[in-house]
This record gives structure tokens, C-alpha cells and sequence, in this order.
């Protein structure tokens, strides 16, 4: 009776491993056509939903222009904040960079001290304002742009550089 029970596991084991990989497969098929070029490689839920909804018109796609003019597109929806633009930023940046140079990690606690995002001349600086407040609309163009913190105010400020020995007077 043991005997019958470990072959009806084995079977099922093997049913549900078949199962596993026709999905694999089958999922991969649909994510190499040319159709789906947007969706990313291990799409969430919500990458889905915003995908679905940029089709019905409900979310936006912004292109993002980094410092060294390179760019890429994503998906919002209409009613996001500054604060999700950032999320999805940090998102697909982290999927790019794990395509092509694999596991690496970016600080954006780093980043967002440094760099706030711009559009046209306007900075995105409340995270909780929302991205119609700033004229952003489908296939707008966001820009990296260097600015930093300051630590007493919390705003940003111009970036200053920073002199190693600039104290130090020279000595004859």
C-alpha cells in the first residue's frame, strides 16, 4: 500500500513539474513577441495593470533622460505622485541594470539626495504632489538634474563642489 501511495506522488510530481514548465515555456513565447516588447521579463501584478491601463488611457508613458542622455520609457498612471514616478524609476533602472551587467546595487538614497527629476525647468521636489500639478502628460520627457538636500531645510539646493584642500592656504 506504501508502494501504491510513493508512485501516485511520483506521478503527481511529475504531472505538476510538466505543468510548471509548459507555463515557462508558453509564458516565454508570449514575452518574446514583438507585441509585448513593453512588459518586462518578471512582470508583478501592477506592471500588468498599468500596461493594461496606459492601452485604456487611464496611465501615462514618460521617457526618462538620464545625465548621460541615454533614455528609456515607463508606464504611470494618470493619478500618480512624484514619489510612484520615483518607485517606477528605481524599478525598471534595477531591471535594466540587472540585464546587463547583473546583480548591482544602486543607492537611491544616494540618488534622490543628489538628483531631484525635471520637467520643462521644473523640478519635482514634493513627493506627495501629483504629476499633473507639473504639466506632465502622455510621452512626456523627464530629465535627471543635479541637486542636493540641504540638511537643515530639507529642500534642495544648488550643488556646490567640493574643494579637498579648500581651508589651506600655501605656505612659502
Amino acid at each position: 500500500m506504501e508502494s501504491g501511495s510513493r508512485g501516485e506522488e511520483a506521478l503527481a510530481y511529475s504531472n505538476a513539474a510538466t505543468k510548471r514548465a509548459r507555463l515557462q515555456s508558453m509564458l516565454s513565447a508570449l514575452l518574446d513577441d514583438p507585441i509585448l516588447a513593453d512588459v518586462p521579463k518578471k512582470p508583478t501584478v501592477t506592471d500588468v495593470e498599468t500596461l493594461i491601463n496606459l492601452e485604456l488611457g487611464s496611465a501615462m508613458k514618460l521617457t526618462v533622460v538620464k545625465m548621460d542622455n541615454t533614455h528609456f520609457d515607463i508606464a504611470v498612471l494618470n493619478s500618480s505622485t512624484v514619489k510612484d514616478l520615483k518607485m517606477a524609476v528605481e524599478r525598471k533602472t534595477n531591471e535594466i541594470e540587472q540585464g546587463q551587467m547583473g546583480h548591482r546595487h544602486i543607492s537611491w538614497r544616494h540618488v534622490w539626495a543628489n538628483y531631484c527629476l525635471c520637467h520643462h525647468n521644473e523640478k519635482l521636489l514634493d513627493d506627495a504632489s501629483f504629476l499633473s500639478n507639473y504639466g506632465l502628460r502622455n510621452n512626456s520627457k523627464v530629465h535627471f538634474f543635479p541637486f542636493v538636500t540641504s540638511k537643515l531645510s530639507q529642500k534642495h539646493s544648488r550643488r556646490r563642489k567640493h574643494r579637498f584642500f579648500h581651508g589651506l592656504s600655501k605656505r612659502s
